[in-house]
């Protein structure tokens, strides 16, 4: 899809694998992910497509809630009708509903897996981008409950100081624990 370090990527994925294999990708290639709960409306997703200026989506035809299917790709389909930044729409099929696809723009995850994207030119996987620490990972935005969602940028650096911290300070993880 063209994505580089830098480059922005919204997650709009129910709970499913994918969803962290997306996350993990981006912070491979040196892309700022920004992960919409699979259950947020139109006007929220298009807020932080648009505030973060995603040149992808990552989305599923569908997802599961308490027994109903929820649309997801039909969401981000309107959503993307309120805003131009968007030039690719990646899509899990999850539920098998039948969806819209733009032709130039959408395209199934499962069959770009069956081609050589995460390749280089000389035959070598891709490789990990070198990251700085203060170099964002992801976006995480504000519920938007008080008005419009901010977003707070964790860094690479940051981010793995606060999940060792974490693991010293709260679970008193020792060298002999197994997590």
């Amino acid at each position: 899809m063209g994505v580089r370090k830098g480059d922005r990527v919204t997650i709009y994925l129910p709970r499913i694998l994918e969803l962290p294999i997306s996350m993990l990708a981006c912070a491979k290639i040196g892309a700022v992910h920004s992960v919409v709960y699979g259950g947020f409306s139109v006007e929220a997703l298009h807020g932080r497509i648009e505030d973060s200026e995603s040149r992808v989506v990552i989305t599923a035809d569908g997802g599961y809630m308490r027994g109903k299917v929820i649309p997801l790709k039909a969401i981000v389909d309107e959503a993307l009708r309120r805003c131009g930044v968007v030039e690719h729409v990646i899509v899990v099929k999850r539920t098998g509903e039948p969806v819209n696809m733009a032709a130039g723009r959408d395209f199934y995850y499962e069959e770009l897996q069956e081609l050589p994207v995460a390749r280089s030119l000389n035959g070598e996987t891709c490789a990990t981008e070198v990251m700085d620490s203060e170099d964002p990972l992801f976006l995480l935005y504000t519920s938007g409950t008080t008005g419009r969602p901010k977003a707070i940028v964790h860094t690479h650096g940051g981010y793995q100081v606060q999940v060792a911290s974490t693991l010293k300070y709260c679970f008193d993880q020792r060298p002999e624990d197994r997590w």
